[in-house]
């Protein structure tokens, strides 16, 4: 029984050692971002390289500010981010709860049609979509950006449709038998118990508009309508690189998307486990 014990504290003792080991790895990046923008000039460069300022500057952040148009910039990528998480929000719901707990002949069919469409990379259809926004004259808008949330994401409306498989059917029963209509079943009763779903689909939808480049960058022809991301690849590409500026700037853009994590991350554990209700 006690060398039973000891095993067990050890193989607990190495797994929490390893874990530690592979959370410094993944931080390392972000650490040396912030000490980056923490530097001079004179010790961007020095070998070996220094992990803390001899003197923190902490002058680069106000100056990241005025290095490019940052709150004009943030405001267009707050917009763009925004309206496509409650877009994906109004409609993969919708579409999930449809395919997971109505029965209709179609359901299966459009389910594997989603799973395909899921598994296409963005290249596939980048360039109809593309004509298409062309033809309607919406290229040099933001709408590219954010509309197409709102008939859909393939992805989440697979993590959707397998929570709300995983709820009770007695529960729509009963309000069924209450004469509840199925909009008041779908609108009272199921999306506040995927609560932890629709918190991570927001999570994901909120992060890739937030970092996303490639979209901004073909649809966007206006300076002032440019996001964070595409601004500094602008500002860099015609004015030089102000390394310890942009690492600053990259440190105020992360910043958002790190304490929104910590603030749903329960729920978002939740929502990628698929544990439903207990």
């Amino acid at each position: 029984m006690e060398t039973s014990s000891r095993l067990s504290f050890f193989q607990k003792g190495f797994a929490h050692f390893v874990l530690i080991v592979m959370g410094a790895f993944f931080l390392s990046p972000f650490l040396w971002m912030v000490s980056t923008s923490l530097k001079s000039n004179a010790e961007l460069f020095l070998w070996p390289p220094k992990w803390i300022p001899s003197s923190m500057v902490w002058r680069n952040y106000p100056d990241a500010i005025d290095y490019i148009p940052f709150f004009k910039y943030l405001s267009n990528s707050l917009l763009i981010s925004g309206l496509a998480t409650v877009a994906v929000l109004i409609s993969c719901p919708l579409v999930a709860y449809s395919l997971a707990r109505i029965p209709w002949k179609g359901a299966k069919p459009l389910f594997g049609a989603t799973l395909i469409v899921m598994m296409m990379p963005y290249q596939v259809t980048m360039i109809p979509i593309f004509i298409t926004f062309k033809n309607i004259g919406w290229v040099g808008t933001n709408i590219p950006l954010w509309l197409p949330a709102l008939f859909g994401a393939p992805f989440y409306i697979f993590l959707l449709r397998q929570f709300f498989m995983g709820l009770p059917k007695e529960l729509e029963d009963a309000a069924r038998i209450d004469g509840a209509s199925e909009l008041r079943i779908y609108s009272q009763i199921m999306l506040p118990l995927c609560k932890p779903a629709l918190l991570t689909i927001a999570l994901f939808q909120f992060m890739g508009s937030w970092k996303d480049y490639q979209g901004p960058l073909i649809y966007l022809s206006d300076e002032s309508q440019y996001t964070l991301m595409l601004g500094m690849q602008a500002f860099k590409s015609q004015h030089g690189a102000e390394w310890q500026l942009m690492m600053a700037t990259l440190v105020m853009i992360t910043m958002p998307i790190m304490i929104l994590y910590f603030l749903v991350q329960k729920a978002f554990i939740r929502g990628i486990t698929f544990t439903g209700i207990k």
